[in-house]
């Protein structure tokens, strides 16, 4: 009896954007917990510049906080209906790779581009594709999405550069009021975010929103317990239990989520009655089928005082760091993190065969 062939899989991470690091922290545990015996792991990184960088060794990503030029090659990716990785120097071929696992954060991998890419290489990839990845990246397309389709969001403003901005914010408080959230449209992990109370605050808030993003959301501070869950799967996907953040901090912010230890307790899972969890879990899937999203995404809503359930936002990908609630979550609903990341796998291969199978040419 032979034994089966490893799968080459390639982890891509890092990239331009704010989220770099915390997509190297995502990278380090996905390796740490992936099944050697079953995978060949290939570490691509993209560095901060924007070059693809095979890395010679495991140990550059277990040890940096940002992808090295110096001590990786830069490869290319290249070919159809299996990936190749080769040597911008020498052209020479290094690596064929059968599955690609994208964990960037950020513009450049959470928004669709890196998904067209893949796409158009016909390769077998995990996470959402091109339209659930920049559909679930933009806050304010995810929000009228889901206001069409009858799930409640914040009530929110959105402003965008090219605009006379600052003639808006008096009406825009007038309707939404203090306190207020400030929001790049196209970002995640809470960089950003500024939580304003009054008007002097909120000019700049903007101000700096706009250093990350072109379009920036005003968004009605929502008061109630922020429960996140965490989703799984293609065309039938499915819920884990629910989480709650207890932030420390004035909300979850980037600080409190990566820099304090301390800045927020977890409860896993989440102290709701039997219908509230069912409730919940119910409509991220909702959600998720709703925003055209496969693979994975975690869901994050506020349940107000008087039981309302308000979307917060969607994250694909999710964090994937030692702390972050994705796999969390999928680790109290009875799906360990290296079986998680089997699972995650074998989605991205089913996709990718069904899509195979649909006719590319029309015969009159």
């Amino acid at each position: 009896m032979t034994a089966e062939k490893k799968i080459n899989l390639a982890l891509i991470y890092g990239g331009k954007s704010t989220e770099h690091e915390v997509s190297l922290r995502s990278a380090r545990s996905i390796y740490e917990k992936l099944d050697k015996d079953k995978y060949n792991v290939v570490l691509l990184g993209v560095s901060q510049s924007g070059r693809w960088l095979l890395a010679d060794e495991a140990a550059n990503l277990l040890t940096e906080t940002t992808v090295s030029e110096s001590n990786s090659r830069q490869v290319v990716p290249t070919g159809k209906g299996a990936m190749s990785l080769v040597a911008a120097e020498s052209g020479n071929e290094l690596e064929a790779i059968d599955v690609v696992f994208p964990i960037i954060h950020g513009a450049g991998g959470e928004d669709g581009s890196l998904q067209g890419m893949l796409e158009l290489l016909d390769v077998p990839y995990v996470g959402c594709g091109v339209l659930g990845s920049a559909v679930g990246m933009d806050k304010d397309v995810t929000k009228r999405l889901l206001r069409d389709a009858g799930v409640e969001v914040a009530p929110y403003a959105t402003l965008r550069s090219t605009d006379s901005w600052q003639a808006e914010l008096d009406a825009i408080v007038a309707t939404l009021h203090y306190p207020l959230f400030v929001k790049p449209a196209n970002l995640g992990s809470s960089v950003g975010i500024t939580k304003v109370k009054i008007r002097e605050a909120l000019e700049v808030a903007v101000a700096d929103a706009f250093t990350f993003d072109q379009k920036v959301l005003i968004e009605k501070a929502i008061e109630g317990r922020e429960i996140e869950v965490a989703v799984l799967g293609n065309e039938k996907p499915e819920a884990s239990v629910p989480g709650e953040i207890l932030p420390h901090h004035e909300f979850y912010s980037y600080e409190a989520k990566y820099v304090d230890e301390h800045g927020a307790s977890l409860s896993l899972p989440a102290k709701l009655s039997t219908s509230e969890t069912e409730e919940v879990r119910m409509l991220a899937c909702r959600i998720f089928k709703t925003l055209e999203l496969s693979g994975m995404a975690r869901v994050d809503f506020f349940l107000t005082q008087d039981g309302r359930w308000i979307c917060n936002e969607v994250n694909s990908p999710p964090g994937f760091t030692t702390i972050s609630m994705y796999p969390k979550l999928w680790e109290i609903s009875g799906v360990p993190f290296t079986e998680l990341l089997d699972r995650l796998i074998a989605l991205a291969v089913e996709k990718k065969k069904a899509q195979r199978k649909l006719r590319r040419q029309y015969q009159h």
